[in-house]
């Protein structure tokens, strides 16, 4: 299989991206949909959080009030670190299962991973970076999303910079434009991709976590 790794900053347009690689024929790892799946009530890691913050954070239905817990950690980072230790490490062994499931096959596997220059991640055989202006994104943000133009500016703030996403890149794709526009470099981008000399089927699943 052939590994890469995708991320952007929020608004951006990072999922947009996966889903034409999707059309292309590449096979989807998706860490935010992860993370989803293992929030499902019955699962460790909601009952892990329930243990930690009580049912306040639970909707009238029983399952987790994702928006609300995003207001509790992003306002304290003591709260933001207790989140990501029970959350990390759960993510990290079912990407690796679901990993796995390629190994011996030649699919093209992107995996989405809005957080991946904090992971440390890096053994990808490519990275790909969807990188947008930050006014735009902001314009974007509350425009399709019903952020609060503060919110949407806190949340950009507290991720890591363009910048340093920008120096693990081995592909850049910009979306300051319009759709149709995007659309064209996600295409030149798959082309990219498929350029990419593929590993042997047959090896060993690399560690994601750079030894470096």
């Amino acid at each position: 299989m052939l590994e890469i790794g995708l991320t952007g900053g929020i608004g951006s347009g990072k999922s947009t991206a996966a889903a034409g690689f999707v059309k292309h024929g590449a096979a989807l790892i998706d860490a935010d949909q992860i993370v989803r799946d293992l929030q499902q009530p019955g699962e460790k890691v909601f009952e892990e959080m329930l243990s930690k913050w009580g049912s306040d954070i639970l909707t009238s239905d029983g399952q987790l009030d994702r928006q609300l817990v995003a207001n509790i950690v992003f306002s304290n980072p003591e709260e933001l670190t207790v989140l990501n230790e029970i959350v990390h490490p759960a993510v990290r062994e079912e990407m690796t299962i679901r990993r796995g499931v390629h190994l011996d096959t030649d699919n093209t596997v992107i995996l989405e991973i809005p957080l991946l220059v904090e992971s440390g991640y890096r053994n990808f055989d490519a990275i790909v970076v969807v990188d947008v202006d930050t006014e735009i994104a902001v314009e974007r943000l509350v425009e399709h999303r019903s952020f609060e133009e503060e919110d949407a500016r806190k949340r950009i703030e507290k991720q890591v910079s363009r910048d340093s996403r920008a120096e693990i890149a081995d592909y850049v794709i910009k979306n300051n434009s319009s759709i149709e526009a995007f659309e064209e470099e996600i295409n030149k981008c798959w082309e990219w991709i498929e350029s990419i000399e593929r590993p042997e089927i047959g090896r060993e699943l690399p560690s994601l976590i750079s030894k470096q």
